[in-house]
């Protein structure tokens, strides 16, 4: 008797490692290539040098980290709060999230910054850095409060009320156990909101002054002059800083989950 065919659900994974193969792993191989590639096709770091000693795209790479490290610590500054609130409400707390997040985030992204631009100019603010910045706090919010909304809300809340119980005010609460264990949440969030801005050129281009831009804006710059090799270069230390970034909060997840199992054990 013939064997019956079993079906594999791992086949359903083929047409997304074809995906990834075509449009992630072959443009990060050419990328790579050509950060390391001359003029007369030899190995070279002269492009590397030429990004570092070039000022205007030195500078640009240190003022889109400045600019990503303010736009995420606002961002965290609203969200957490809002997030805190969302979930410790008695009202309906998903709706209101749907409402208030979600539902804006389905509408076009440059059709959302437009209108806030237009907002800007309705209440008479100009294009400067505020606006650059507040447009990516706008556009990247939903990012850093739904990560955290998360945690809070599946928070084991036995933790809060032992801490009430053994007489600690709501801010001592807050401050020794519901703080630290939303850690993870906030790490979550910053990863997600501090590494897109590097490339969201559109929203400094549409909201910001010219002097306002990140790096991504360099990086279409040089590949429109078909400086392949500059741009690639570019590329690759965006690369290693997305990379940096996730290194340092996948050793803070594992932190704060190690001191969360530490305390759960005492």
């Amino acid at each position: 008797m013939k064997k019956a065919k079993v079906f594999r659900p791992t086949a359903f994974a083929f047409p997304y490692l074809a995906v990834t193969l075509v449009f992630v792993i072959v443009p990060l191989i050419l990328v790579t290539v050509y950060a390391f590639r001359g003029q007369d096709g030899s190995f070279t770091f002269e492009n590397f040098k030429y990004v570092f000693t070039e000022a205007a795209y030195r500078n640009s790479l240190f003022k889109t980290v400045g600019i990503a490290a303010l736009a995420t610590l606002l961002c965290l500054l609203v969200a957490y709060p809002v997030a805190y609130v969302l979930a410790s409400a008695p009202f309906n707390k998903m709706a209101v999230l749907a409402l208030l997040f979600v539902i804006p985030m389905w509408m076009n992204f440059v059709l959302r910054i437009v209108a806030l631009k237009s907002v800007f100019t309705a209440i008479g603010l100009k294009p400067s850095f505020l606006t650059g910045v507040l447009g990516l706090v706008y556009d990247f919010l939903p990012y850093m409060l739904l990560p955290i909304y998360t945690v809070l809300s599946n928070m084991d809340k036995s933790y809060i009320e032992a801490s009430r119980d053994l007489g600690a005010s709501d801010f001592s609460t807050f401050w020794k156990v519901t703080f630290p264990l939303s850690f993870p949440g906030i790490i979550s969030g910053i990863s997600m909101v501090f590494m897109p801005i590097f490339s969201a050129y559109a929203v400094t281009g549409l909201l910001a002054d010219p002097g306002t831009t990140v790096i991504g804006r360099g990086i279409e710059i040089l590949f429109g002059l078909r400086e392949y090799g500059a741009g690639s270069a570019l590329s690759f230390i965006l690369l290693l800083l997305v990379f940096l970034v996730m290194f340092l909060s996948s050793l803070l997840s594992k932190k704060t989950n190690k001191t969360a199992k530490g305390g759960n054990r005492q």
